[in-house]
């Protein structure tokens, strides 16, 4: 089994705004290190992912000002080690600046098999079901995987705390 992973947020302000642009000029940077990272198998494309958010009759709901990721790695060690021991923390530590406190930080894992590529539309799915049930086998946070620990040391209160 692969581990999905869907997260998403609302931006402040328009993705042309100069406020995001450090945020939007990384993208390509941050997105093309997870792809040579030990353990990724798999992202939705950019184009596929813009027409998912962008879709006012789709799952996500047609906000212009949505960000999000879908990605599927071999285990919870690799997606970690990508997001906490990469410069994926540095900007995942300014996220405070770029996206709204609400809708912020919304993240759900879940196992796939092998050679699955989920769709956006399933990620927000897996999402809404971990909100109305918590974590399950089908939709899970970073405390329900055993295996993960870096999420615990170098994650939001540790960031906070540096």
């Amino acid at each position: 089994m692969h581990l999905a992973e869907f997260n998403f947020g609302v931006l402040k302000y328009d993705w042309d705004d100069p406020r995001v642009a450090d945020f939007a000029n990384a993208l390509d940077r941050v997105n093309g290190l997870a792809a040579t990272m030990p353990g990724f198998v798999w992202r939705l494309s950019d184009e596929d992912m813009d027409d998912a958010q962008t879709d006012p009759e789709g799952a996500l709901g047609g906000n212009p000002r949505m960000a999000s990721t879908l990605s599927v790695w071999e285990s919870a060690e690799a997606l970690e080690h990508f997001v906490w021991n990469t410069v994926h923390r540095a900007f995942y530590a300014r996220k405070a600046e770029w996206y709204d406190a609400v809708g912020n930080g919304n993240l759900v894992l879940w196992w796939v098999p092998e050679g699955t590529r989920p769709t956006a539309a399933e990620g927000m799915a897996r999402w809404k079901h971990m909100m109305e049930h918590g974590n399950s086998d089908h939709a899970f946070g970073w405390s329900y995987l055993k295996e993960a620990r870096l999420w615990k040391s170098k994650g939001c209160s540790a960031m906070a705390a540096e």
